[in-house]
């Protein structure tokens, strides 16, 4: 059986030169790549207990679901502003070039609650520190972060101090 790492599309000077991006899609669209996934970032979260996934659009939802579904726990979808149908609490955060403002809905979390955030890359933790301010907004508690890459060179853990953040493959640069 490959290693995760295999499965994991590099693309030198995409979108930028200088930049190495690593496309997850070449981990979606093989069965095997997927299953590796899913297993090794559950393998990383084995001794958390927790109740409640949360996910940002897109790529939480991906990697989210299949976790929350396998260990039979619910699922709270993070959104970008304006698309969720119900009361909501929001949060904006910098990024690199601008603002963003994520929302998740007011009744997703009852206070008390242990949160698990799942995402597929880490990089800045821009997005990530956003999603713990709404879960301690609503009264949870993030008892960890789980994500399929991190991008270590952009210092994301530094962000997250004090928060549990495992990462099945951690590449050193951007």
């Amino acid at each position: 059986m490959k290693k995760i790492e295999e499965y994991v599309r590099s693309i030198p000077d995409f979108p930028e030169k200088g930049i190495i991006f690593r496309d997850v899609t070449s981990v979606l669209q093989d069965a095997d790549g997927l299953h590796l996934a899913i297993d090794s970032m559950q393998e990383k979260i084995k001794d958390i207990e927790f109740d409640i996934v949360v996910g940002p659009e897109s790529r939480g939802f991906i990697f989210g679901v299949p976790i929350a579904y396998n260990l039979h726990k619910p699922f709270v979808p993070v959104r970008k502003k304006g698309k969720l149908p119900c009361e909501t609490v929001s949060v904006s955060y910098e990024l690199e070039y601008g603002t963003a403002t994520i929302e998740m809905h007011k009744d997703s979390i009852r206070p008390g609650q242990k949160v698990l955030i799942v995402d597929d890359l880490m990089a800045t933790g821009g997005t990530i520190e956003a999603i713990i301010k709404l879960v301690k907004q609503l009264g949870g508690h993030v008892v960890g972060a789980v994500f399929l890459m991190e991008l270590a060179g952009l210092k994301g853990r530094e962000k997250l101090k004090g928060e549990r953040v495992e990462s099945v493959i951690v590449y050193e640069g951007k």
